[in-house]
């Protein structure tokens, strides 16, 4: 079986960083983009590279480490741990899916139970304690890839060649899901209403509002 990335994003707290995420992952060979708890994204920054990414939603951190080990991957944190490996020291064996952390507090306590291993990024100087996520997924990513050893994409002139746009096109601000998930998270939603799992505050754009419209005619 051929080795592959995955990049695992957990309730990011600021969703325009998912497009540029995707155009990262796309850059570096990335299999699919998993999405943890919240499915709406911003795709600005994508660069149209969301279509040519897949992108998969579970509703819980489990869900999603249960669907990697069925495929026998690894779960590498981004983070820097006590016993985190420099990530250009390539500490890959196999498949490894990348989780990334809340921009503000890093990877939480229940991001951190799932994963298998820790990379962190190696910094020489001293101006900040810590990267952007999107960058930070990038040199990971990138370094991944390395190690891999994906072949290289074809240049012309001062670009690399984009590869055709997939013949069916789908919205790429959302994670859609059959209708049987719709209801599964719509039971979700009222079980977590009191933490905040899901966003409840009536805002036209959140995830909660893009589900009924998008399937209005199921019911509980």
């Amino acid at each position: 079986m051929a080795v592959e990335s995955y990049v695992v994003v957990h309730n990011i707290a600021k969703r325009h960083n998912v497009g540029t995420l995707a155009r990262s992952a796309t850059a570096f060979g990335v299999s699919e983009l998993i999405l943890v708890g919240r499915r709406e994204f911003n795709a600005f920054g994508s660069h149209g590279s969301t279509s040519h990414l897949r992108f998969r939603h579970f509703h819980s951190l489990q869900d999603a480490r249960l669907f990697l080990k069925e495929r026998d991957c690894d779960i590498c944190g981004v983070e820097i741990t006590d016993d985190a490996l420099p990530v250009n020291h390539h500490p890959f064996t196999k498949s490894t899916a990348f989780l990334l952390g809340n921009e503000g507090t890093g990877l939480s306590a229940k991001e951190l139970e799932i994963c298998d291993f820790f990379v962190y990024i190696p910094q020489y100087g001293g101006g900040t304690a810590s990267l952007n996520v999107t960058v930070a997924a990038s040199i990971v990513l990138h370094q991944f890839g390395v190690w891999a050893g994906f072949p290289e994409r074809s240049r012309d002139g001062n670009k690399f060649i984009v590869a055709e746009k997939p013949v069916k096109q789908t919205r790429r601000s959302f994670c859609a899901e059959t209708a049987d998930s719709v209801i599964e998270e719509r039971k979700c939603r009222k079980e977590h209403a009191s933490n905040g799992f899901f966003d409840e505050s009536g805002n036209e754009n959140s995830s909660s509002n893009l589900l009924d419209g998008l399937f209005a005619d199921v019911r509980l």
